[in-house]
């Protein structure tokens, strides 16, 4: 993402952000945006603990494991932010400028990747719903990267020519 797109997406939920608070009287806390903006600056997943530690290394802020509970949560119900379970563990993106996307997630080493589907997006776009708007979908789909194919095809050699 250019500079100047990543700025205008900031402000933009910066703004969201900024209605909600006003319109609910909650105090815009510079945690609560210093956070927005640090995962708005992350490009894909991340835990909490990665969101943490980019926060005390990149920006020299602390800030306690509640907070950042409570702010997330404030994310996901502003549609900031979108929460995935991968194979045992939660990561989180930015969503609000990437709402419909497809997840290709190995299940030998957990690593998830992006994938850009338009007959995925033009299929769900078509699909016939009952009394529902849709607004963007995720998808996930399970199977062996190349990199974990490779290494179950090298070990099944080896253990083919130690039988020899």
């Amino acid at each position: 993402m250019a500079v100047s797109n990543k700025q205008s997406v900031i402000s933009a939920v910066e703004r969201i952000l900024d209605n909600y608070l006003e319109m609910n009287n909650h105090r815009k806390t510079l945690e609560r945006y210093t956070i927005l903006r640090a995962i708005y600056n992350i490009n894909g997943h991340f835990t909490m603990e990665e969101l943490n530690a980019r926060l005390l290394k990149d920006m020299n802020f602390h800030v306690s494991r509640a907070t950042m509970y409570n702010t997330l949560n404030l994310f996901m119900e502003l549609r900031l932010v979108v929460r995935h379970r991968f194979q045992g563990t939660t990561k989180y993106e930015a969503c609000y400028d990437n709402t419909s996307h497809c997840h290709q997630i190995c299940t030998m080493c957990g690593k998830v990747s992006e994938i850009k589907s338009p007959e995925i997006s033009v299929a769900v776009e078509n699909m016939p719903t009952k009394r529902f708007r849709k607004d963007g979908y995720t998808l996930y789909v399970y199977g062996v990267c190349s990199t974990c194919q490779a290494r179950m095809t090298k070990k099944k050699k080896k253990t083919n020519n130690t039988k020899s």
